[in-house]
């Protein structure tokens, strides 16, 4: 492997890699922390206002809903491409990997919101309603009984969602967001160096096994 590697690619383009595969990390690390901020804080608010929920609000329930929904059925390259005036506005730039990271928190956030839902519906209503007997607020339901009891299914939720960045980030190569993606289209594709391509899917392979394999062993340290 490692001989095929000296062989096929020079110094200069072996450099490039590096630089490719650090952008796609940062890529992925800044979006996956941005959007597990917008959307830990928007999942437990779908959970509290839902039917049965502390905050029971189905209104707001039904139109916050809507809109996560919404975002999250925008296929990745339409939003890539949709917001590129936001981007610009807010980065000052539509191309690079700081314009990248804008369009991949949008779409990490209400997938991450999703999932956080979903844990905390597998949360033992029992447990909410003996805090509410002891008279427990809202936010020491939140904070001390919801998020404590469904931390290894949010760790779950976000290993997903840092998997999917990944790929959305090899998408964002295709308008010039930089990394991995942005290596392969210019080079394996554009200039038909197939092994270029093999290179890049191969190290993309390794970065979400990692990922994955992280994000299992933190799950199961956490319920233990």
């Amino acid at each position: 492997m490692l001989e095929w590697w000296t062989t096929h690619f020079p110094p200069a383009l072996r450099e490039l890699f590096l630089t490719s595969a650090w952008e796609t990390l940062l890529m992925v690390g800044l979006s996956g922390l941005a959007g597990a901020v917008l959307g830990i804080p928007l999942g437990v608010l779908l959970r509290l206002t839902d039917r049965g929920g502390v905050l029971e609000q189905p209104t707001f329930h039904r139109v916050a809903g809507g809109i996560v929904n919404a975002v999250r059925s925008t296929p990745f390259i339409i939003l890539l491409v949709a917001i590129i005036p936001f981007t610009r506005w807010l980065v000052g730039s539509s191309i690079g990997t700081a314009a990248a990271v804008v369009p991949l928190t949008i779409a990490a956030a209400p997938f991450v919101a999703r999932l956080v839902e979903a844990s905390l519906r597998e949360v033992d209503p029992g447990l909410i309603e003996a805090a509410q007997a002891m008279g427990a607020s809202t936010s020491q339901i939140v904070f001390k009984v919801l998020l404590p009891e469904a931390v290894p299914g949010i760790v779950a939720g976000l290993t997903i969602t840092l998997v999917s960045l990944t790929g959305y980030s090899a998408m964002a190569g295709a308008i010039g967001g930089g990394g991995l993606g942005d290596l392969g289209i210019r080079y394996g594709y554009q200039r038909f160096l197939p092994e270029v391509m093999l290179a890049v899917v191969l190290l993309l392979i390794v970065f979400v096994q990692a990922m994955q394999s992280l994000g299992d062993w933190l799950v199961r340290r956490l319920r233990h």
